[in-house]
């Protein structure tokens, strides 16, 4: 028998608001995070808007010298920590803090200070010495990881995890394997981006990923919709607490969801586009349903990777498909990016956040601005407007460039 590992606290740093509750109200309610870019002059950008962060303080979480030792990357992680740790009600007084871990990805890292220290660098002669000694410590992905464990003093397994768009899922799966092999009975996991930036939006810009809607920002993100054309920049973080279960029990912490099955694979086909046919994601969501000990029939949502660009979309429906036969018709299949754009390497942790707060809620959040059908996209995508009905396990895939494609089931706690 496996230990099983539940989910204890949650934390959220979003475009749509900077607590789980609400970002939850507001995408049960269909808001959008994405308005014009304020970060920056976007004159000469081909994108000229994102889903920023509104009202984020970092010294409503930090004192004001770590706030200006940390990338923004790392002020998200730390903020959305404290919500989960608060949330999850330990006593970091009495846990065990060697058999208390933190895995906690960034798909890029700190790309504002690698932006920052670089115009410095080249606009005030080339002169390296004008470099901040505390370039490399912010910039490095693993640094929200270890300033996490150094904030709460947890001495279990330590480090960061990087694939992309699939990275905070990542680093869920590997905390669910370390404390199934009782490696730590509790981890703090999730994942942080901050990349709006201008080499962020220039490059993804470059390689042709970003919508250029620039008439209707908010209509940009349109996940399976016919007339997609690109995914919406999104930032922020996501933390969730996971427990051995009979650890949390004896705690008498409360309990939101039960981690059941975890597939990870490989597409192995190409630096940016998905295998045809969504081949790796059909396999991870195979194996999450077979560790699981479940069947295809079990599972009730799909809380889908979904980008707003036409190949991932017109692929993770087809393996929808694959994997679920003529049942894919009658499950509900969302993505959350059309309201808060894409988080990329935060992206699998607070989008199973929001699968969790479907279970507890029994509201499954709307694809927002799905307005013309796709042949190829001919699923029930929750359009527009949010659905009430009972939720006992949700699926929630992510897929990054590199072909890295992951699986995680969440089930009610029983």
């Amino acid at each position: 028998m496996k230990r099983r590992v539940v989910v204890t606290g949650l934390g959220a740093i979003t475009p749509v608001g900077l607590s789980v509750q609400e970002f939850w109200s507001s995408i049960t309610q269909g808001k959008s995070g994405v308005d014009y870019i304020t970060y920056f002059d976007t004159k000469e950008f081909g994108t000229k808007f994102a889903a920023e962060l509104k009202g984020f303080n970092p010294q409503n979480y930090m004192d004001r010298k770590l706030a200006q030792r940390t990338d923004p990357f790392t002020q998200y992680a730390l903020a959305s920590t404290a919500e989960a740790i608060k949330d999850s009600e330990l006593n970091l007084e009495k846990i065990d803090k060697e058999r208390a871990g933190v895995i906690f990805g960034s798909g890029i890292g700190g790309m504002w200070t690698y932006d920052k220290q670089q115009n410095i660098l080249f606009t005030r002669g080339g002169n390296p010495d004008r470099i901040s000694p505390f370039f490399i410590p912010m910039l490095i992905a693993d640094i929200a990881a270890g300033r996490i464990s150094m904030t709460y003093g947890l001495k279990g397994p330590n480090y960061a995890t990087i694939s992309a768009c699939s990275t905070s899922a990542h680093s869920i799966i590997d905390s669910v394997m370390i404390i199934q092999r009782d490696a730590a009975d509790i981890m703090v996991t999730g994942g942080s981006e901050a990349v709006i930036c201008p080499m962020g939006i220039g490059g993804f810009n470059a390689m042709g990923a970003l919508s250029t809607l620039n008439e209707a920002p908010q209509k940009a993100s349109k996940p399976f919709d016919k007339n997609r054309s690109g995914f919406v920049m999104g930032e922020g973080s996501a933390t969730l607490v996971l427990e051995e279960l009979e650890h949390a029990k004896a705690r008498g912490a409360k309990i939101y969801a039960e981690i059941t099955g975890i597939g990870m694979t490989a597409d192995a086909h190409h630096i940016t586009d998905p295998a045809p046919g969504g081949d790796g994601v059909v396999r991870a969501m195979r194996l999450a349903i077979k560790d699981s000990g479940m069947t295809e029939n079990d599972i009730d949502v799909i809380n889908a990777h979904g980008t707003s660009t036409p190949p991932n979309d017109r692929n993770e429906t087809a393996a929808i498909k694959t994997v679920f036969g003529d049942r894919a018709y009658k499950i509900p299949v969302h993505s959350i990016k059309s309201m808060i754009g894409h988080l990329l390497g935060a992206a699998g942790a607070i989008e199973s956040i929001a699968s969790i707060l479907t279970i507890k809620n029994g509201i499954i959040p709307p694809t927002i601005n799905y307005e013309t059908k796709d042949e190829e996209c001919d699923l029930f995508y929750v359009p527009n407007t949010a659905v009430k009905r009972e939720v006992n396990t949700v699926l929630s895939d992510n897929s990054g460039f590199g072909g890295h494609n992951t699986a995680i089931i969440f089930k009610k706690f029983e």
